[in-house]
């Protein structure tokens, strides 16, 4: 009985041994790749796409060409004839305003320069006159034919009445000024717009007072062309030139897009940055199109300057991208067709924070298994 316990014991060892030598068998047959990696739980599709390489900041919409418009004479808004919001062409009338000048003493001035200039002709004769009889009492004078007291009297007549000439000429010359000066804020009094535009603020009403270089009365602003104004860092404002390409979205326009080039790097830092270790900012600008005026004055831009781009790229998650060598190589783990894993050397191009581009050794459609502490 015992001998017949040991036999079976015997066979079911044998069995057991045979069981995982054939084990190891499989095992041994199946590639390395596959045995030193667990099976995946978690791929990525290498897919074909673009890739830029971008330098990000917000900043705001801006009017680009705006005229402040003010009284160039003092006196009392009259009328008014367009509204907070209206299109205007350039020469189009938009304030009268009466001046503080009195109309009267236009008239007077008028009527005084007509007097002086009646003066002015009497006056001239008279020196004429004089100028003659002291050129008769030198000629006598030489002759010794007139006393010394009618030599000087003549001469003294003559400067006499030259200088009363050069006194009414001042005096019809300071009447003529004035008269142009009165004509000029008469033709003052009428405002006109000075370049075509939108009416896009207005501080003025029917019956208001207003001082001639003080008081703005409007804004008109063209609004089919904006600036954007964005402050940048100083450690990517140097990146940046002149004519590159910038894109911008805004919150008002979800999924829309708007593009200028970089037309401006300001020279000094803005205001409050650079300052008790803080980082510099220096504001950039670049224009953009508005044509149906869909983009207002203060809207938020988030802005993308666009340093590269690679267009139908092989392209990878960022988050994928480990440390490449100095040649761009890292290692991917590559989910075969057979379900086993390899490991494949990849060169990394160009890559930002979303989107990686693979130069070689990966082909678009193929999965790249994401790594334990990458997975979500």
């Amino acid at each position: 009985m015992s001998e017949m316990i040991k036999k079976k014991s015997f066979h079911v060892a044998l069995s057991a041994t045979v069981l995982v030598l054939a084990s190891l068998g499989i095992y041994l047959s199946i590639p390395w790749s596959a045995r030193s990696e667990e099976v995946p739980t978690e791929t990525v599709t290498a897919e074909t796409g673009d890739v830029e390489k971008t330098v990000e900041a917000s900043g705001n919409v801006m009017m680009r060409d705006f005229v402040d418009i003010g009284a160039k004479v003092s006196g009392q808004v009259i009328s008014v004839t367009v509204n907070l919001g209206d299109t205007v062409k350039a020469g189009r009338a938009l304030v009268d305003i009466a001046p503080v000048t009195e109309t009267g003493r236009v008239d007077s001035s008028r009527a005084q320069l007509t007097r002086l200039r009646a003066e002015l002709a009497g006056q001239m004769a008279q020196s004429d006159f004089a100028q003659l009889q002291f050129q008769r009492q030198t000629q006598l004078k030489a002759e010794n034919a007139t006393r010394e007291e009618a030599y000087e009297s003549s001469r003294m007549n003559m400067q006499a009445a030259a200088a009363k000439v050069d006194a009414i000429q001042a005096q019809i010359e300071q009447l003529e000024a004035s008269i142009k000066e009165y004509s000029t804020i008469s033709e003052q009094k009428k405002i006109t717009a000075p370049i075509s535009g939108t009416v896009v603020a207005m501080s003025t009403s029917v019956g208001q007072m207003v001082t001639a270089n003080r008081d703005v009365l409007m804004r008109i602003s063209d609004l089919s062309k904006m600036t954007v104004q964005v402050p940048v860092a100083e450690t990517d404002v140097t990146r940046l030139r002149r004519g590159m390409v910038a894109y911008f979205t805004t919150p008002g326009y979800p999924g829309k897009n708007w593009s200028g080039k970089l037309k401006q790097i300001m020279l000094l830092p803005v205001e409050n940055t650079g300052r008790g270790g803080k980082k510099a900012y220096y504001n950039v600008l670049f224009d953009v199109e508005n044509p149906d005026g869909a983009l207002l004055s203060g809207m938020t831009a988030d802005v993308r300057f666009l340093l590269d781009r690679v267009d139908d790229a092989v392209t990878i998650p960022a988050s994928l991208v480990t440390k490449p060598d100095e040649d761009g190589m890292q290692t991917l783990k590559v989910l075969q067709h057979d379900g086993t894993v390899a490991l494949r050397k990849v060169k990394i191009g160009l890559y930002n924070t979303r989107t990686a581009q693979v130069v070689s050794g990966l082909e678009a459609g193929e999965r790249v298994v994401v790594p334990a502490s990458g997975k979500h």
